[in-house]
């Protein structure tokens, strides 16, 4: 397999890093984290208006009617420099509404979207631990849902969410309008502050059905897959840009007279890095091949890229903090907005349990001999 972006997407991943580059600094990142909104409203209204919101949205709702390789390339580049916008978050909002949405749903809710005037996010899990069909007890019935999801991303700042719910002995997913009766928001405390997640209460709360009834968990695994991709390209931002801080202050540090970047104890480390970084990077283009041609293969190279990423950004956040010593520790540096980022996005989209017992489903389908699985 041979995989690389074309030139034009190169490009426009050139653009949004300059553009990123000079509205979101990480002292805007820190900023964030102090403010009262619980997302960079006025960052999110420039990237809609450059058409980010609406990259693979059809040009009849307003989008730029692209695919979901612009769609990776954009999420590296919101990843390298940690934007704290919903972008994840309406992407597969957006998504959902194109796959299984009415032709009412699609017109009311993704001109909003690309146009940056509302933000749509996944309600999903309702309890710590591995998501599944069994952990889902939010109840639908007659067109109202009763329930709680907690730590809803965005959950804050969106306007509506989609929903898995329980319908009899099985799960259908459901859009409703935050902003109506019998739905009670409260701050999520997480470890990034500057996505504002929310525990999300829902007494008789009315309701939509999204897509046909009982299709809700083939639905949200197939959207699980997607959104794996795109976020092991916003990690891969992520580590690479830890990974450049990291080898920066190696190089300007000094101790005993030498750069610290000379002691053989923080070279292994970077070169740790490096690797860790390289192989996300090896396996999120895997991923997205799977994505851009349907292979058979993309639920195994959604896990794979899903749990490479996660491992990958956390290494590079954790050992930058250790690169830069006693003072990576500390609020005045930059260190620790990276390490919050990197555990938030390794717990979103299900945490390891998850991929890692779907990759082996996924290889034990496939390749029953090789892993001693009777065919």
């Amino acid at each position: 397999m041979h995989f690389e972006f074309s030139d034009d997407q190169k490009a426009l991943g050139e653009a949004a890093r300059r553009t990123l580059e000079a509205k979101c600094s990480l002292s805007n990142v820190r900023a964030q984290m102090e403010a009262t909104s619980p997302y960079d409203r006025a960052l999110w209204q420039d990237l809609a208006d450059m058409g980010y919101a609406g990259i693979a949205v059809p040009e009849e709702y307003g989008g730029l009617d692209l695919g979901d390789l612009e769609l990776c390339v954009i999420a590296e580049q919101l990843g390298r420099v940690l934007a704290p916008v919903p972008f994840t978050s309406v992407v597969l909002a957006t998504e959902l509404l194109l796959e299984a949405g009415t032709p009412a749903q699609k017109s009311t809710w993704l001109p909003k979207l690309v146009q940056g005037q509302a933000i749509g996010t996944l309600a999903l899990a309702e309890r710590p631990g591995t998501l599944s069909p069994s952990a889902i007890r939010l109840t639908a019935a007659a067109g109202r849902l009763t329930g709680n999801k907690i730590a809803v991303p965005d959950g804050l700042a969106a306007d509506f969410a989609i929903t898995a719910a329980r319908t009899g002995d099985t799960i259908s997913l459901f859009l409703v309008n935050l902003n109506g009766e019998g739905i009670t928001r409260t701050a999520a405390a997480t470890i990034d502050p500057s996505s504002g997640h929310a525990n999300l209460a829902f007494e008789n709360a009315a309701a939509e059905p999204l897509g046909p009834p009982g299709a809700g968990w083939r639905l949200i695994e197939t959207m699980l897959d997607r959104a794996a991709i795109l976020t092991a390209f916003e990690q891969t931002g992520g580590a690479d840009s830890a990974l450049e801080s990291a080898r920066d202050y190696a190089l300007t540090r000094r101790a005993f007279g030498r750069p610290i970047g000379a002691f053989q104890a923080i070279k292994h480390m970077l070169a740790d890095m490096y690797v860790a970084a390289t192989l996300a990077r090896s396996n999120a283009y895997y991923g997205a091949w799977a994505l851009a041609t349907n292979a058979p293969e993309l639920p195994q190279a959604a896990a794979t890229a899903r749990l490479s990423a996660t491992a990958a950004f956390q290494l590079c956040a954790k050992n930058n903090i250790q690169t830069h010593g006693g003072m990576g520790f500390t609020w005045a540096f930059d260190c620790h907005l990276f390490y919050r980022r990197s555990a938030l996005l390794a717990l979103s989209l299900g945490a390891a349990p998850y991929w890692e017992t779907r990759l082996l489903t996924q290889m034990r389908a496939r390749q029953p001999a090789a892993l001693g699985v009777a065919a």
